[in-house]
């Protein structure tokens, strides 16, 4: 999430709980090399993957399905969803005002168009004909209730910090419905595609109060699925909604069940076996198994997912922008790709992923990606680089948690390559609620100089990760600080016009290349496997805000 202040510590929260589910869903991992894949090589020796950007389209319904999931949500609240479990339950109950598409565009939904007559306001016209779950209409009344439910500090929403510039919600018209800015905010708008713009009933948030979103209460939207039951520790079922407004994404599966996996070795045999039919997040250890598997179909999909080393401690050795240069350039990223990832994975050329550049000029993108700083592996280089700051030994606290053998190999690589470069490093292994700890309680970090993110973006804007790092947001977690930097970010919040917005953007990220506040790793793909039984999923990080479920059919 981008943060131009300090967000709040709910908000923060949320965030590591999918940091860290991200790595706790990879499973075990071998330290093998690479498998092999399906089309031409990747950059940086990296194995050939493919991305999918729709696989076959469904042929038919079904009358149900069953989806794996990791683990089982704490609440279905989308006040309180910012993880990959409720969100990709969610994305196929409730619907927000504008939609996040598979190819990361944004388009309308609930709002069937909206303007922005004046740098600090946004008008939406709300759709007419849509009905909650329980037969009532949407109103425009609804649409503010529920946006307003992030401005309460008695809800503490996650996504309490998208709303910190917003003055009012009001209605404005029997389907219209005005949200007054205290100052321009670019990204505003953007985050409504996503859990921010979510639109339940007003009367259903009045009479659930705070039971809303728990197992015996659930929720009551406007998607292509309904709550239908919820099993603490072992599943949730939804069911077709046949009233739904959008005959393009009317369900084709009468029911979908979500199983509570946590064992990846069970959600990768359930697979093989037949007696799951899908799942997201496949452990990379699996991805030869199930490429050749007659079960069904492995698949990669887009995604703006970076693994990152956060430099905790500015204090210390790290705190010399060419100390950290030095490290990443002795970093066996490729290595990690190999190792860590399956092979499926690129070495991060910058802390965001390229697809967060598609909404701007072709050209402007290409000069933008042209002129970032590289660092290649070079021991040798890193070494005289570290030696000419004055490194001599010194030493450096890299925190670690036993999560999987991603977050080993990773730690491990990092660790290796602080001691090429002249310092002495000590992995300093926590249990997992300690290290989550790090990103909400500064007083965790001290004496830790670097510790491991995987940083995903819910909108389409490299804001969603620059703006974190201005000086005094929650998630700068090294308190670093740079007058340009800052600058750049707060340009590209206030600039509407999509040029100047990318060149605010490009500056803030020229910056943070040269001086690593944090030090990008890799990114990898989103992965889904498909049982034999169905198709039609369109493989992207979207999922956690489209209705991926509602493609979903028997296949021809």
């Amino acid at each position: 999430m981008s943060s131009a202040t300090s967000g709040s510590p709910h908000h923060r929260s949320s965030r590591i709980r999918h940091l860290l589910a991200t790595a706790l869903a990879a499973g075990a991992l071998l330290v093998t090399t690479a498998c092999s894949g399906t089309t031409g090589g990747q950059k940086d020796g990296a194995t050939a993957f493919e991305l999918t950007d729709a696989t076959p389209a469904a042929a038919g319904t079904v009358d149900s399905f069953t989806w794996s999931i990791f683990a089982e949500p704490t609440t279905i609240d989308y006040a309180y969803s910012f993880d990959y479990p409720p969100n990709q339950i969610l994305a196929n109950v409730c619907e927000s005002l504008l939609r996040w598409n598979p190819d990361l565009t944004t388009s309308p939904n609930l709002a069937s168009s909206y303007i922005n007559p004046t740098p600090t306001t946004w008008v939406y016209q709300i759709r007419p004909g849509v009905r909650f779950h329980d037969g009532t209409p949407l109103t425009a009344d609804d649409v503010v209730a529920s946006l307003r439910r992030n401005l309460d500090p008695e809800t503490a929403s996650v996504w309490a910090n998208t709303f910190r510039n917003v003055k009012s919600v009001d209605r404005t018209g029997p389907m219209e419905v005005t949200v007054t800015l205290a100052r321009p905010d670019s990204t505003f708008n953007k985050y409504l595609a996503a859990s921010p713009g979510t639109v339940e009933s007003a009367a259903t948030l009045a009479k659930s109060g705070k039971n809303y979103g728990n197992p015996q209460t659930g929720v009551n939207c406007t998607g292509p699925f309904s709550f239908g039951s919820w099993t603490s520790g072992q599943s949730l079922t939804l069911k077709r909604f046949d009233d739904y407004w959008n005959p393009a994404l009317k369900a084709k599966s009468g029911q979908v069940k979500f199983v509570f996996l946590a064992d990846a070795t069970t959600r990768v045999n359930a697979f093989q076996s037949g007696e799951v039919d899908g799942g997201w997040m496949v452990p990379p250890n699996a991805y030869s198994q199930l490429r050749d598997t007659q079960a069904g179909t492995l698949y990669f999909g887009r995604n703006t997912t970076v693994a990152d080393e956060v430099v905790g401690n500015l204090k210390g050795p790290l705190g010399d922008a060419r100390v950290r240069r030095a490290l990443l350039m002795a970093i066996d990223r490729e290595g990690i790709v190999k190792a860590g990832a399956g092979g499926v994975g690129e070495v991060a050329d910058s802390l965001i992923t390229e697809n967060l550049w598609n909404e701007g000029p072709v050209a402007s993108r290409d000069a933008i990606l042209k002129e970032l700083p590289t660092y290649p592996y070079d021991p040798a280089k890193a070494k005289a680089l570290a030696a000419e700051a004055g490194v001599n030994g010194q030493k450096v606290v890299i925190a670690t948690s036993p999560l999987d053998s991603q977050t080993t190999i990773i730690t491990q690589a990092v660790a290796q390559a602080a001691t090429a470069i002249g310092l002495k490093p000590q992995i300093d292994s926590v249990s997992a609620e300690k290290y989550t700890t790090l990103f909400t309680d500064p007083a965790a970090r001290e004496g830790i100089d670097l510790f491991l993110t995987f940083w995903y973006t819910s909108i389409t804007d490299p804001l969603d990760m620059y703006g974190s790092l201005q000086t005094g947001a929650f998630a700068n977690y090294g308190n670093w600080s740079d007058p340009a930097f800052d600058q750049a970010v707060d340009k590209a919040i206030a600039s509407h016009d999509p040029v100047e917005h990318m060149a605010a953007n490009a500056e803030a990220q020229r910056i943070a290349m040269r001086e690593l506040p944090w030090l990008p790793l890799y990114t990898q793909p989103v992965s889904v496997f498909l049982g034999k039984r169905i198709t039609g999923v369109k493989p992207s990080i979207a999922y956690l805000y489209h209705p991926w479920a509602a493609e979903i059919g028997a296949k021809g």
